[in-house]
């Protein structure tokens, strides 16, 4: 990579740190820019819990959400199946409660559907 001239005072002594540059002669700073190579790997979302979420996952809310535009509320607890992952400032898309919400990640976390202490099996199979 060349090293760039100083977008300030068009000088091109200019310092090379690991995410910016910095001009020697007027002290400013700018950023590199992103690595076109580090950028075009597969996109990770994760759960509250750091749990790695792929399409078709079940998530369950972690806390009460309000909805913009309404005076509705998705509350804690609420499931939705078969999840989307997108592109842009929510990760998530998916239906709950009858309503097509975007979510962050940040307030879901993956749901396997199988209830906890009876092993998977549901109520009332008999074991």
């Amino acid at each position: 990579m060349t090293e760039p001239e100083c977008p300030e005072c068009g000088m091109k002594a200019v310092l090379s740190h690991p995410t910016k540059w910095e001009c020697e002669t007027c002290g400013f700073e700018w950023d590199k820019p992103a690595d076109a190579a580090a950028t075009d790997g597969p996109r990770v979302v994760k759960d509250a819990h750091g749990t790695v979420l792929v399409d078709g996952d079940s998530v369950v809310l972690i806390k009460d959400l309000k909805l913009r535009g309404s005076a509705g509320t998705l509350k804690g607890g609420a499931k939705a199946k078969n999840i989307r992952l997108v592109d842009g400032d929510h990760e998530i898309d998916c239906r709950m409660d009858g309503i097509q919400v975007g979510l962050k990640a940040c307030f879901v976390k993956k749901w396997g559907g199988k209830r906890m202490g009876d092993g998977g099996k549901g109520k009332g199979d008999g074991g």
